[in-house]
């Protein structure tokens, strides 16, 4: 079983990479993930914890996806000196195309299991 879902993440490995988008680390797409689908606010010191990384290479990530326009740092209006991590429409763009990348191939996954099931 583990194999197949080996297989279909290859799979949506290697469409990530045909697509022609950033490639991005497993520490950078963590990240993204995290600032995404997980309540905010978000702090460097915050996500670094939630990683189990120093703030540098959460600094040096954020650097990263700040640059391709998927995540952006803003200063808290009610404390100047925090700055906390927020979305884009870039990074949000970015997200629905891989998300659509796995969901192709769970489907397929799916249609191979029941192909292959006993009747």
């Amino acid at each position: 079983m583990h194999d197949n879902i080996l297989a279909e993440w290859m799979q949506t490995l290697v469409g990530y990479v045909r697509s022609g988008q950033p490639d991005l680390t497993n520490r950078q797409m963590a990240l993204l993930l995290l600032v995404y689908l997980t309540p905010g606010p978000h702090t460097v010191r915050g996500l670094a914890k939630s990683l189990g990384v120093s703030k540098p290479v959460v600094t040096r990530a954020l650097n990263t996806l700040g640059a391709l326009g998927y995540l952006r740092r803003e200063r808290d209006e009610a404390d100047r000196r925090n700055i906390f991590i927020a979305h884009t429409d870039v990074g949000a763009h970015f997200l629905e195309g891989f998300g659509g990348l796995i969901d192709s191939d769970a489907e397929k996954l799916l249609a191979r299991q029941l192909r292959h099931a006993p009747a």
